[in-house]
Parts: C-alpha cells; structure tokens; sequence
C-alpha cells in the first residue's frame, strides 16, 4: 500500500484550512487522529471554503482505497448527511463533480465512478431539503445520464485496489434523483434511456458485483410516479428484448451472447422479484413486464 499524504495531528487539523490539492493521485487532506469520520464532518465542512471542497474531491481519484472509499467518501457522505455544507458549497461541489464525471477516464479508472457516487450524495441532499432551482436539477439529472449511459469501464471489486463499479454508482445517483419529487417527466426519461443502455450493454462482461440490482432500484421508484403510463412501460420493457444483433442471434456461441443473457435474466428477475411482492399498484404493474421480458431470453 503506498504512502498517503495526510496529517495526523489534531491540533493542525483544527488550525488550518486543508489547501486545494494539486496532485489529484494523492490526497493531502488530513485525517483526524481518531478516525471519528462522523465528528471530523462536523468540524471540516463548516470551516471549508472552496478549495477545502476541492481538496477533498479530489481524494476520490486516489488510489488507495483506504483513501479514495475509507477516508473521502465516507467523510462527503458524512459532511452531506449531517447537512453540514451551505447551499453555495453544495453548488460548488454540485459543478465540480459534474465537470468530474465528464472528464475522459483516468488511467486509473477511480476519479469518474467514485465522483459519480459523491454526486449521488449531492442529489440526495437536494431531495432532502431543496437547494437546486429546476433548471440545475435538470442539469444534474442530464450530466448522471450521459454518465451512466457512457460507462465503459466495467471493472467492479479488484483486490488489492478495491471498488471502481461505474455501472452501480451511476446507478445509485439515478435513484436518489428518481426519488426527488421535482424531477420533471422528461428528466425522468433520461433516467430511463441511460438505465436501459446498461441492463445489458454489448461491451459488458458478465455482471457479478450487484449492477443489475442497482440498476432496478431507480426504475422501480420511478414506477411510482403516474404520469409515466402502462404503455410507457411497455414500449420501455419491449426496448430490453433480444434484438437482431449479432450476440441475439446464436447467443449461446461465445461470451458476447451470453453475458447478455446473464445481464437481461439478472435485471428482470430483480425487477419481478421486487414487483411481484409489493403492495404499491404503480410498482406491482412492472412485474408482468419482467416476466414477459424473461421469457423472451432465448
């Protein structure tokens, strides 16, 4: 494990403002002796200005997962759940990652996931108590599709680097904007269209590290909302079905087939399993669309 460039002293932690990173392949922003996230978050954030929000940010590149996962998300999340960052540093930070998830992929392969799953904890913070004017939740909402939809790293757990999972973490910003009640239809139907480009993408190997799962959470919330009608569903559904393409057409010959298969089956069985057992009626009407998606997987 490589050396990680943080301070350990309280006392400094306590006295000085962390700087703007420039290496974003090491993090220089401290750690609290005690390693007390929860209590940290509550001394960082009100003193952070926005280089102290792009110090941390950046630590999502890093590649020590006890820095990029352990360390920095942990403390974005604790920051943002113990509501403990001004709207304008919300919007700072709401910008920064957007602009993160936009990039061209590092070497690496952490910066763009792990940003996408701090934009997450963004999108949730708006849901909770509303910092956002409509045209920047739309904006949001646009920048998580065409970064799920763009996913092309499909690396999950490796050991002894840890989590990337593109596909599960731009999922998981889809779900908390199909859970804000403002999100407009339109915006719903990006969500949608970037879900449905990764159920079973022809570059995807076999999906093992609960993608299809995450993938189904946003769509089975977003099947709460009336105005996306049983014919909407269908025709969403009917879009998943084997199509003509190569990998449909002797799908048990290679991996390419396969894989789809593997996805597809894992995607609509997650979606039935949840639909079939609720008692909500908007949710429960998935649930023939997935066995009718099941069945024509060859």
């Amino acid at each position: 494990m490589k050396a990680i460039g943080w301070a350990f002293g309280v006392a400094a932690m306590l006295a000085a403002t962390p700087a703007a990173a420039t290496d974003t392949d090491r993090c220089v922003v401290e750690k609290p002796a005690d390693g007390d996230l929860k209590a940290y978050a509550a001394r960082y954030f009100p003193k952070a200005d926005a280089a102290a929000i792009d110090a941390l940010l950046a630590c999502l590149g890093d590649s020590d997962p006890a820095v990029r996962d352990g360390f920095a998300f942990t403390l974005w999340s604790e920051g943002l759940r113990g509501q403990h960052l001004s709207p304008a540093l919300l919007r700072h930070a709401n910008r920064r990652l957007q602009a993160m998830i936009a990039a061209p992929d590092d070497d690496a392969g952490f910066r763009r996931p792990f940003a996408a799953l701090a934009l997450s904890e963004v999108a949730r913070a708006d849901r909770i108590e509303p910092y956002l004017t409509e045209a920047e939740l739309h904006e949001l909402a646009e920048a998580g599709a065409a970064y799920l939809r763009g996913v092309r790293d499909y690396r999950g757990f490796v050991a002894g680097e840890g989590w990337r999972h593109g596909v599960a973490h731009g999922a998981d910003l889809m779900l908390q904007l199909s859970l804000n009640p403002r999100l407009s239809r339109t915006d719903a139907d990006l969500l949608l269209g970037a879900i449905a480009a990764q159920v079973a993408p022809a570059g995807s190997p076999y999906y093992h590290h609960g993608e299809p799962s995450r993938l189904a959470r946003p769509v089975l919330f977003l099947a709460k909302r009336a105005e996306i009608d049983d014919a909407a569903w269908a025709a969403w559904f009917k879009a998943l079905h084997p199509d003509g393409s190569a990998r449909w057409q002797d799908p048990y010959a290679g991996d390419t087939g396969l894989a789809a298969i593997h996805n597809t089956t894992a995607f609509a069985n997650a979606i039935y399993v949840s639909a079939a057992g609720t008692q909500d009626p908007q949710v429960k009407r998935l649930a023939p669309l997935a066995v009718e998606l099941l069945k024509a997987i060859p």
